[in-house]
């Protein structure tokens, strides 16, 4: 066993998302992959695991906490120009050869990442949360690793946050089940989902499957979580055409008031052979999403080059409702009913009644 693995392994606590099983295996509710695992395994997140016939699972640690802009999840609906403290441990139920986290999500899977032991910090949930106080968050996030794999972690860190009245949320990959669901649902107001492509071969190489993705985020939506959803578009794997309108018609038959982020791609971890993606790939994107039917289309990652796709304006009149460059916020001009000043529209999304939270950079 490796080093890191002895020290995970000492950071955990029974979960509660699993069922036992009669010849001493366990199956977890976790995600998607529902792994069945005997005595003395591991789950394919590796950081879920069964001794003597009980799962044991991540608490008490971070990997990294870290207070940012709302907008870098990203969330474009979530109260904009606020902070946002989000912590990680370590682990993950897919590997992306473009994993931007890799170090964190790769953890126990990839032996270049044992140096992310280093980054592990014995914390409570009572201390994230004077964290959140003393940077003035208003939105705590699990993100990093995956979420749903420490979902028991995150279910007690959260509690303590909905106690001081902020607002919880994930950033998955959406490969959830109705068992995890419901087990963070009375603690959690939004879900961002990767969206990463549309072909199930391509999610396979992932190591995930199209069809629980795509069940994941109708499920968030049908419980009333907020879910904004993004694709990192990455030249030759998913920036067809073809691809672009199958992602965009599916989330707009789900709902068009869905925002759909369309980000860019940089060469990193395993994938460096396709281009980093340009801005004309993102307009692109953004615009098929547009004539698909969505109302709230984003094009993130190239901050001052995508034009009106870093903006939210008004579905109905178009006026300009919250102006960004990159992770800034320009302009606020939703009313404190989560309207347009200018029609009254209502405008989809969670938003502040008091603006003087908002952080505001060069008014216009």
């Amino acid at each position: 066993m490796s080093s890191l693995a002895n020290v995970l392994d000492g950071l955990t606590v029974e979960g509660e998302l699993y069922e036992p099983q009669a010849d001493g295996a366990v199956r977890c509710f976790a995600c998607g992959h529902r792994c069945l695992i005997r005595e003395g395994r591991r789950g394919i997140c590796q950081v879920r695991f069964n001794k003597g016939g009980k799962l044991r699972v991540p608490w008490g640690y971070v990997a990294a906490l870290q207070c940012d802009p709302i907008e870098k999840k990203p969330f474009s609906h979530v109260l904009p120009g606020t902070n946002a403290l989000t912590f990680g441990m370590l682990g993950c139920n897919y590997h992306c050869g473009y994993c931007q986290n890799w170090l964190t999500s790769q953890a126990l899977r990839d032996p270049a990442s044992e140096i992310a032991g280093q980054f592990v910090r014995k914390i409570a949930p009572a201390q994230i949360l004077e964290h959140a106080r003393r940077t003035k968050a208003s939105v705590v996030v699990s993100s990093y690793n995956e979420p749903l794999i420490t979902s028991e972690w995150a279910v007690d860190i959260f509690k303590e946050a909905k106690t001081a009245g902020l607002i919880c949320a994930y950033v998955s990959n959406g490969n959830n089940t109705p068992e995890v669901m419901e087990y963070i649902r009375p603690y959690i107001d939004a879900y961002k989902i990767d969206l990463k492509c549309m072909s199930e071969k391509k999610y396979r190489t992932l190591g995930g499957t199209l069809k629980n993705t795509l069940d994941g985020i109708k499920r968030a939506h049908d419980l009333g979580l907020w879910v904004e959803v993004v694709t990192l578009v990455v030249p030759g794997f998913n920036d067809s055409n073809e691809e672009l309108w199958d992602a965009a018609r599916f989330l707009a038959e789900l709902s068009v008031d869905i925002p759909w982020h369309v980000t860019a791609f940089h060469k990193d971890y395993k994938m460096t052979a396709p281009d980093n993606t340009g801005p004309q790939t993102l307009m692109r994107a953004a615009d098929i999403g547009r004539e698909a039917g969505l109302r709230y289309v984003y094009a993130g990652n190239l901050a001052g080059h995508v034009g009106e796709y870093e903006t939210t304006h008004c579905p109905k009149c178009s006026y300009p409702l919250v102006k960004r460059s990159g992770y800034v916020i320009r302009a606020y001009k939703i009313t404190r009913e989560g309207t347009c000043p200018k029609c009254a529209e209502k405008i989809a999304g969670l938003w502040t009644k008091d603006s003087s939270k908002i952080s505001l950079c060069n008014l216009s």
